[in-house]
C-alpha cells in the first residue's frame, strides 16, 4: 500500500527554490483517483494530475484541499467497498 501512495503524489523536486517556492501562487490538483494536492504555479502540472483551482497562496490553495477532500480513500478503494467498478 505505501508504494501506492507515494506514486500517487506529485513528484519532488530536490532543486526547488525554497525561496521562490515560499513566494510563488499555487494550483491546488487532483488525480484519477481523486486525491488532492497543492503544487507551485510556476512549474508545470505533473503527469496524472490536473489543475481543480487557483492561483492562490499556499495557504488558500490549502483550505480548498481540506474543504474538498473530505474522503481521504483513493477513488478505486471507495468504488470496490460500494461495490461498483472503476469509471
Amino acid at each position: 500500500m505505501k508504494d501506492s501512495i507515494a506514486e500517487s503524489r506529485p513528484p519532488t523536486d530536490s532543486g526547488l527554490d525554497r525561496t521562490r517556492a515560499k513566494e510563488s501562487m499555487y494550483l491546488v490538483v487532483i488525480n484519477d483517483e481523486e486525491q488532492y494536492s497543492i503544487w507551485p504555479d510556476f512549474k508545470d502540472t505533473p503527469p496524472g494530475w490536473r489543475a481543480v483551482g487557483g492561483p492562490a497562496t499556499r495557504e488558500e490553495c490549502l483550505r480548498v484541499v481540506e474543504r474538498e477532500w473530505i474522503d481521504l480513500r483513493p477513488r478505486s478503494l471507495r468504488q470496490r467497498l460500494a461495490g461498483s467498478t472503476p469509471e
